[in-house]
């Protein structure tokens, strides 16, 4: 975190936040202390984990995790899930994912439908108040992190959250092997 000039509680940034992120923090429960969530100010062009690293250094992607939203289809049944892995690693979205969600194919949510449905930016997305009814699937090395950056639902700015806070969220299964190495 001293990388980062302007680090505070995130429930003192909630007007830097989109609505459906600063309601669930206005409404956090969970073993981990709602002060424990972190937002920090950043540059939204350098939202992208790539320019974030760039610019901070290398040591930021071995703590960053990425939130993507993963459409799964079964006959005319599309399920929305949010799919959070470590910044090193790519969702496994047509082994782990589609058979977590019962699908017969997963991919990738189109950008509108992502950004419309989660009421959260592009390139922002964060596991953090995504809908209540979607699965949040969250890779089980994201869960042993001690902290992770994270989108915080808007390309301005980052959260710095523990691992187990992730994988306390409502809705939220921690899976081994979601996030497979990259390459």
């Amino acid at each position: 975190m001293d990388a980062f000039e302007d680090v505070r509680p995130a429930v003192e940034c909630l007007e830097l936040l989109p609505e459906p992120v600063a309601a669930a923090l206005r409404d956090w429960q969970g073993p981990v202390d709602v002060q424990q969530l972190f937002h920090v100010d950043t540059d939204p062009a350098i939202a992208d984990t790539a320019l974030l690293v760039e610019h901070y250094g290398s040591w930021l992607l071995e703590q960053s995790a990425n939130c993507v939203v993963v459409a799964g289809k079964r006959g005319d049944t599309v399920t929305l899930a949010g799919c959070v892995v470590l910044s090193t690693t790519r969702v496994d979205v047509n082994g782990v994912v589609r058979r977590e969600l019962g699908a017969r194919k997963a991919s990738f949510a189109p950008m509108d439908t992502a950004v419309g449905r989660s009421g959260m930016e592009y390139g922002g997305i964060t596991p953090i108040g995504l809908p209540a009814d979607w699965p949040l699937l969250v890779d089980a090395a994201v869960a042993d992190t001690p902290y992770v950056l994270i989108g915080s639902g808007a390309r301005r700015g980052k959260l710095i959250v523990p691992g187990k806070a992730l994988a306390s969220l409502p809705g939220a299964r921690v899976l081994e092997g979601l996030g497979r190495a990259a390459g």
